[in-house]
């Protein structure tokens, strides 16, 4: 599973492009508008640390103004994917610049019925919101391994981009069914890193290094 981080944040990008594993970034107009840059800004910053799909969502909400504001997004860097919202007009402009060679992301996936829409007009990616899901009551890692199984019948070359993960258990469960990239926030990339054990073990092993070397 590819690690892709969420967030706009450049220092957060900086210091998770230093562990080695992280191989993209997404972002949302929620997270551009914290950083209180402009938004081509923001993404043209990332693209000189990141070699990988920088997703930069679009505004607009009808199919002309989505193909007009991501054809310049898209001219910022080779590695830029345009994300559009699970839409009918989304879903439009997603064939588009399918057609058109644009890499796309389509956020705010729900249910595989949505996915399956997408990987007919050719996303480069699909974004389910687990989190979001499990807020309702739902199962959203069940929801991936729908979609796992409905693009693997069908030979469906679209990612599933598992998005709205809330914690590691999300990233682990979603490894196992067979999502291709996990997108998270820093502070949840940096807890996978963390085990108890871990750190009883290493306080014990230096402890009795000290002994020894006493």
């Amino acid at each position: 599973m590819e690690f892709f981080i969420d967030t706009g944040m450049i220092d957060e990008i900086e210091n998770a492009a230093k562990w080695g594993f992280v191989d993209g970034v997404t972002t949302n107009p929620s997270l551009i508008a914290k950083t209180g840059r402009s938004q081509a800004d923001v993404i043209n910053d990332i693209c000189k640390i990141i070699d990988g799909p920088i997703s930069a969502e679009v505004i607009a909400t009808d199919r002309e103004g989505m193909i007009k504001e991501g054809a310049e997004l898209a001219k910022i860097h080779d590695n830029v994917v345009i994300k559009l919202p699970l839409t009918e007009d989304g879903i439009s402009a997603c064939k588009w610049f399918s057609d058109n060679n644009i890499k796309t992301n389509v956020t705010l996936c729900f249910s595989s019925n949505q996915a399956l829409l997408a990987a007919r007009n050719g996303a480069t990616y699909i974004s389910p919101f687990i989190g979001r899901l499990d807020d309702i009551g739902a199962d959203g890692v069940e929801l991936i391994r729908e979609i796992r199984h409905m693009y693997d019948n069908y030979g469906f070359d679209t990612k599933i981009l598992a998005a709205s993960i809330r914690h590691a258990d999300h990233v682990k469960k979603c490894s196992l069914v067979g999502a291709d990239v996990g997108t998270m926030p820093y502070k949840v990339i940096e807890s996978l890193f963390r085990h108890p054990l871990t750190d009883k073990g290493l306080a014990q092993f230096l402890a009795d290094h000290s002994k020894a070397n006493s």
